[in-house]
């Protein structure tokens, strides 16, 4: 049975709102409904007494359905909006959160004032949001994807494409827990969101991430610090003397990464907070350009 847009929303709402409060009920309810229908929220509000065609119907409760099982609107959706970009998303990636956009501006702030032309790494890239975030600001910037999950790969090529990058942007499967490939070379700075929950977080994940996101991009050892051991120590290799790495964390461990970072031969520039004003990520420098 057909139904009326508002029809749809009022009722998505309702259901929703069983399980979630009001707020959160009624903004799922209008992003799933844009989502379906391809339409605008303006649309969608001048529209509210047109029928929805029996496909958007269907969707939207089947969307409705998936949401209260605890799947991530991201998923149902397969997209999702990270610094003013929309991404395609599935359940190889992680869901693009606000938390990152503090590693990606400090990246971007760093890469603004590099050499021409810098060649940038996005290391364990996931959707690539980080790497196609700051290849869209550094209109000169050359950017390499990498990650070991064919999946995400798979990801991060549609997401190139999406935002018309490929002649700058680049993606290549490589191991954050090994030495890099060689055929990566030299880059000017690296920036990574590597797995960092430990073993007890991920027993206490929230069943959305826990049961819909890949754990594979989650795990970080049972400390949580597995890969930034491993990328301090081994991806030097792929830094061009006094070059930058710039990391994203988790809550409470900043003083750990930087304690791995200082270990391996890098200087701490910029320790920075995400919107939430958590320590979020750091900026480090191996070497000096005048050593």
């Amino acid at each position: 049975m057909v139904k009326k847009y508002g029809e749809l929303y009022l009722e998505g709402r309702k259901l929703l709102s069983e399980t979630w409060d009001a707020q959160t009920a009624s903004l799922t309810a209008r992003n799933l409904l844009c989502g379906i229908s391809g339409k605008r929220y303006e649309q969608i509000v001048d529209q509210r007494e047109h029928y929805a065609s029996q496909e958007v119907c269907d969707g939207f409760f089947n969307g409705v359905e998936r949401v209260m099982s605890g799947e991530p609107l991201a998923y149902i959706l397969g997209q999702w909006d990270f610094y003013g970009m929309t991404l395609v998303v599935d359940r190889n990636v992680l869901i693009p959160r606000d938390d990152t956009c503090a590693v990606t501006e400090l990246a971007i702030q760093k890469a603004l004032f590099l050499q021409t032309a810098p060649r940038i790494l996005d290391l364990c890239t996931g959707s690539g949001c980080i790497g196609l975030a700051i290849a869209n600001r550094v209109k000169d910037a050359r950017i390499t994807l990498a990650d070991v999950s064919p999946g995400a790969m798979a990801v991060a090529k549609q997401n190139i494409k999406l935002q018309k990058l490929s002649a700058r942007v680049s993606c290549v499967k490589a191991d954050a827990l090994q030495s890099p490939p060689a055929f990566l070379g030299k880059f000017d700075m690296i920036v990574s969101n590597p797995p960092y929950v430990t073993g007890q977080e991920m027993q206490q994940l929230d069943r959305s991430v826990r049961d819909f996101e890949p754990h594979l991009a989650l795990y970080g050892g049972e400390d949580g610090l597995d890969f930034y051991r491993s990328i301090a120590k081994n991806y030097v290799q792929a830094l061009k003397s006094g070059g930058f790495l710039c990391f994203e964390f988790g809550m409470g461990q900043g003083d750990a990464v930087c304690s791995i970072l200082e270990e391996n031969g890098y200087t701490i520039l910029e320790r920075s907070r995400d919107y939430n004003d958590r320590e979020r990520a750091v900026l480090a420098q191996h070497g000096r350009e005048d050593d």
